[in-house]
């Protein structure tokens, strides 16, 4: 084997022994870089930005905040027609004790009766329409609160594979 330019003939079993250590070192070392590259290409793929991360919680939040509002009012329709449902059988009770006495205060009462059906019914159709609202926001939170599990766990994965690719380093 011949002898590298600058070093001495008298040391060359040292020197390729040396030599030899060298380039299996430099070969350990460029796998290892090799294995970093593939590492980070495989981060890349699967890095979810912070701006992304934020905006799908900050819209999270803002789907939890009109979700809060359609409750509320979804309560405030329920105390509605649990009263107009209270009128309605007051005056079923009333047009029952009159029915036998008053034929003609019959006619009025029942007429009424009919409007407060027909407010009840508004009602139910209107509570009706916002349960099917308030389903539709539970799926969408869901969908979101899925979708956040998601990222956290890329998260937690980038966390675990930049952790592991450091104590490698």
């Amino acid at each position: 084997m011949a002898t590298p330019v600058g070093w001495s003939q008298g040391a060359s079993g040292s020197v390729c022994l040396a030599f030899d250590q060298l380039r299996d070192v430099i070969e350990s070392q460029e796998e290892l870089i090799h294995q970093l590259r593939n590492v980070m290409v495989l981060q890349d793929e699967n890095f979810v930005s912070k701006e992304e991360f934020q905006a799908v919680e900050k819209k999270l939040v803002e789907e939890k905040a009109a979700h809060a509002k359609t409750k509320l009012l979804l309560v405030k329709e329920e105390e509605k027609l649990q009263f107009a449902l209270g009128e309605v059988e007051v005056l079923s009770k009333q047009l029952e004790k009159e029915k036998l006495a008053f034929e003609k205060a019959l006619s009025t009462v029942k007429s009424r009766a009919l409007q407060e059906s027909s407010k009840k019914d508004q009602l139910i159709t209107k509570c009706n329409e916002i349960e099917s609202h308030i389903i539709k926001q539970e799926d969408i939170l869901n969908g979101k609160e899925n979708e956040i599990k998601e990222l956290q766990q890329v998260i937690s994965q980038q966390k675990q594979i930049f952790r592991s690719s450091r104590r490698t380093t």
